[in-house]
């Protein structure tokens, strides 16, 4: 009995740091939702640990343990497979952010460039005095 109130108890501090998490703003809604459905599991196997002695003779394997264990691998494989692939995402962003900040550099430095060319241009002023079409000797 002791094992499941552990498990209850475990369970709920467990959707209580994921609920702070999120209302803190430092675990996003759309992995709070696993941990959640995660902590609702452990919850419903703390209270009737039944289920977990007929999924046990339901899947043929010897103690209940290492069903709770296989499942726990199969949870932890799934997670990581996620991570990974958001992971993979999210350097995929970061690369064409970066490419296309340097185009905009490049671009910058090249405006910055006429800019400069036109500023030199503006104040040595003009060389000829004399208006376009006019002659200067006459």
């Amino acid at each position: 009995m002791t094992i499941a109130i552990t498990g209850v108890v475990l369970a709920t501090v467990m959707l209580i740091v994921v609920f702070a998490l999120l209302l803190s703003r430092r675990l996003r809604e759309k992995y709070a939702a696993l941990w959640i459905v995660i902590a609702f599991a452990m919850l419903i196997l703390g209270l009737f640990p039944q289920l977990l002695l007929g999924l046990t003779s339901l899947l043929g394997v010897v103690l209940p343990a290492n069903l709770l264990f296989a499942m726990a691998i199969l949870l932890l494989l799934g997670v990581a497979l996620h991570l990974s692939w958001e992971l993979s995402q999210a350097e995929d962003e970061i690369r064409r952010a970066a490419e296309e900040i340097a185009i905009l550099r490049a671009d910058h430095n090249e405006l910055s460039a006429r800019v400069a060319e036109i500023g030199d241009g503006i104040s040595r002023g003009p060389e000829d005095e004399s208006l376009p079409g006019e002659d200067k000797h006459g």
